[in-house]
C-alpha cells in the first residue's frame, strides 16, 4: 500500500515528545512490512539549519489560497536513514521561526493561516504524487483539516486521523474560518464549528475515514466527560470508526545495550553499566554523588498536562530526602519558572535543563533508579516503555496507555510476578507522594530493587504488533474505496 503520513512534527526535528518518535518509528516499520510510506512536514529554520538529512529542491512549487492571499508552497525532499522518504512544505513567512506552534509560552498569532495553508499544501503534494498514495495518516491538530479537504472536493484519498494530544486541538476565532475557503455550509455543528469557534481536531473526527487513539485505555478515556476536553460527545457520535492503538517503542534508537549516547553499556543481567550512567549524569549537571539515594527523572514537556501542578508542591518535601531529581523539558513558563527556582533553592539536589538535548534524554533514562509519570493523562505511555527498558522504575498515575504497560508492584506475590512500578489512581498530589513514597521505601533494599529493574527491562513494547494493527486498518480502507469504486 502506499501511505503519506502528514504531521506538524516529525524527524529530522529533536524534540522530546511522542509525535516525534512515532513519526520516526512506524513509517519505518512499515517500510520493512513492505508498504510505501513518506512522511511530510512543514520546512522548518531548525530543519534547514540542523538537520543531518540531505535535503533537495524538487524544483516543485504551487500557489496555495489562504482566505484573500496567495502563498507560494515549495516542496523539497530528502529521505531517513532507514529510507523513508521525507517531502518538505517550505514557506518562509509561516515556518521560518524558531520554534514550531509559538515562543514564551504564547501560541503564534497566525496558527490558523500558517496550518491551513499546510493543510493544502500536503494535498496539493498529495495529488502531484505518482503513483497517488492511497491512505492520508494525519497526525493531531495541525494536519486535521484534510479530511474536510478531501471531503468537499471529492479527492480519491482515504484518510486516517491519529489523536496523539486531544487537549490540543486547534481552536480559533469563528472568523478564522474564511481562511480556510470551504463553502459556509462546513461552518456547523456537523463541520468543523466548535461553540462558535473553528476546531481543526473537531473537524478532523468528524470527516476522516477512521481515527484512533493511541492506546486501548486511552480510548475509554477519552469518550468519557472527564478525559475528553470537550470533545468526548464528538467522539462518541464517532465511535463507530475509533480505535485504540498501542504504540510502540523505537529500540533501535532506545536500548541501553546499544545506545550510542551512554558513557557504559548494560543489559539487565550485567547492570554495572547503569551505576557509571547514574555517576555520569550527576556529575555532568553538577549534583551531589552522596549519599546514595535514589535519582529521580523526567524528560517531558512542562505543562499541566503533564503532573506539574500536583509535583511542585511535593518539591520542599521530596528535595529534603537524600534524593536527586532531574527534569528536561519546556513548555509553560509559570511552571518553568518554579522549577527554576527550585533548582536554586537546592542546587545540589535538583537540575532543572529547559532546552532539549538528546544525549541528555538518554543519560537520564540510563542514569535515573526512577522515573516520574504524574501526567493526569499519558496517551500512549511511551516515556514509561523507554523508562522500563532502561532500568528506571516508573511511578505514575494509573492514566491512558500507563494501564498497558506498568504492573503495580505487590509485596504480596511471587517476585516473579510482584510487578515493576508504582501506580496511583487519584490524580492528587498526596496519592502521588504515596507513591513516591513506596518506592523511596523499596529502593533500601537492594536486592528487591534489582529484581525489579530486572522484570522492568525484559518487557518489550515492540512497533511490529502496532503496525500490524494499523496495516489491518488501512486494508479495511483501502477495501472499501475499491468497493465504492
Amino acid at each position: 500500500m502506499r501511505i503519506l503520513m502528514i504531521s506538524a512534527e516529525a524527524p529530522p526535528l529533536h524534540r522530546a515528545g511522542a509525535l516525534v518518535d512515532v513519526l520516526d518509528a512506524l513509517p519505518q516499520e512499515l517500510r520493512e512490512r513492505g508498504h510505501e510510506v513518506s512522511v511530510v512536514l512543514p520546512f522548518y529554520r531548525e530543519i534547514r539549519e540542523n538537520s543531518l538529512v540531505e535535503i533537495n529542491d524538487t524544483g516543485v512549487t504551487v500557489d496555495i489560497r489562504v482566505g484573500e492571499k496567495n502563498y507560494v508552497a515549495e516542496y523539497f525532499e530528502g529521505r531517513t536513514p532507514s529510507g523513508v522518504q521525507l517531502f518538505f512544505v517550505r514557506c518562509d513567512e509561516f515556518f521560518d521561526r524558531p520554534e514550531i506552534y509559538g515562543e514564551h509560552g504564547a501560541a503564534y498569532e497566525d496558527n490558523a493561516t500558517r496550518f491551513i495553508f499546510f493543510n493544502k499544501a500536503a494535498i496539493e503534494l498529495a495529488r502531484r504524487l505518482t503513483p497517488a498514495p492511497q491512505i492520508l495518516h494525519l497526525h493531531d491538530w495541525a494536519a486535521a483539516l484534510i479530511p474536510v479537504y478531501i471531503h468537499a472536493h471529492n479527492l480519491p484519498f482515504a484518510t486516517v486521523l491519529t489523536i496523539h494530544r486531544l487537549a490540543e486541538q486547534g481552536s480559533f476565532w469563528g472568523l478564522d474560518f474564511a481562511l480556510t475557503n470551504l463553502p459556509q455550509r462546513f461552518f456547523s455543528l456537523r463541520g468543523v464549528e466548535f461553540f462558535g469557534r473553528l476546531n481543526f481536531l473537531k473537524a478532523g473526527i468528524v470527516f476522516a475515514d477512521r481515527v484512533t487513539s493511541v492506546s486501548e485505555h486511552h480510548k475509554q478515556e477519552i469518550l468519557q466527560p472527564e478525559g475528553g476536553y470537550e470533545l468526548d460527545v464528538v467522539l462518541r457520535e464517532n465511535a463507530h470508526k475509533l480505535s485504540g492503538i498501542l504504540h510502540g517503542a523505537d529500540y533501535a534508537r532506545w536500548d541501553p545495550a546499544t545506545d550510542p549516547l551512554l558513557p557504559a553499556h548494560f543489559e539487565c543481567e550485567k547492570l554495572w553499566g547503569k551505576m557509571i550512567c547514574r555517576d555520569a549524569l550527576l556529575a555532568n549537571l553538577g549534583l551531589a554523588p552522596a549519599p546514595r539515594g535514589p535519582v529521580f527523572g523526567m524528560v517531558t514537556r512542562v505543562v499541566a498536562e503533564k503532573g506539574f501542578g500536583i509535583l511542585t508542591p511535593l518539591f520542599d518535601r521530596l528535595l529534603t530526602d537524600d534524593v536527586r531529581l532531574i527534569i528536561l523539558g519546556e513548555g509553560d513558563p509559570a511552571f518553568e519558572t518554579a522549577l527554576a527556582i527550585a533548582a536554586r533553592r537546592y542546587p545540589s539536589r535538583f537540575a532543572y535543563r529547559r532546552h532539549f538535548d538528546e544525549r541528555l534524554a538518554h543519560l537520564i533514562q540510563a542514569g535515573s533508579d526512577i522515573t516520574l509519570i504524574p501526567s493526569r493523562f499519558e496517551p500512549s505511555g511511551l516515556i514509561a516503555m523507554y523508562s522500563l527498558r532502561y532500568g528506571a522504575i516508573p511511578v505514575a498515575h494509573a492514566s491512558g496507555g500507563i494501564q498497558e504497560i506498568v504492573q503495580d508492584y505487590d509485596p504480596t506475590l511471587e517476585p516473579s510476578e510482584s510487578g515493576y512500578g508504582f501506580l496511583y489512581y487519584d490524580y492528587s498530589s498526596e496519592a502521588f507522594w504515596d507513591s513516591i513514597k513506596r518506592a523511596r521505601a523499596l529502593f533500601r533494599d537492594r536486592a528487591v530493587w534489582t529484581g525489579l529493574i530486572r522484570r522492568a527491562m525484559e518487557r518489550e513494547f515492540s512497533w511490529s504488533a502496532a503496525a500490524q494493527r494499523y496495516e489491518e486498518l488501512y486494508r479495511s480502507l483501502v477495501r472499501e474505496t475499491e468497493i465504492a469504486a
